[in-house]
């Protein structure tokens, strides 16, 4: 599994698939979710604007899976 390190909070479920290299465009990111293809810990996401946190795990089916650090608060 991949590690993403961001330098926020959070970012957004659409923003960290690109980030990672898991989809090219934001068309892509709505298809993926639609698809029910994206689990945030597990979850099947429905929202391209779902806030993604520190220690979150994000997977595509068929794409890949990574993990999201993020500055302690």
């Amino acid at each position: 599994m991949e590690i993403i390190e961001i330098k926020t909070d959070f970012i957004k479920l659409q923003q960290v698939l690109k980030l990672a290299g898991m989809i090219d465009a934001g068309s892509d990111a709505k298809y993926y979710i639609s698809e029910g293809m994206v689990k945030v810990n597990g979850v099947v996401a429905t929202e391209r604007g779902k806030k993604i946190r520190n220690n979150d795990i994000v997977e595509v089916d068929g794409i890949g899976k990574i993990q999201i650090k993020a500055p302690e608060m």
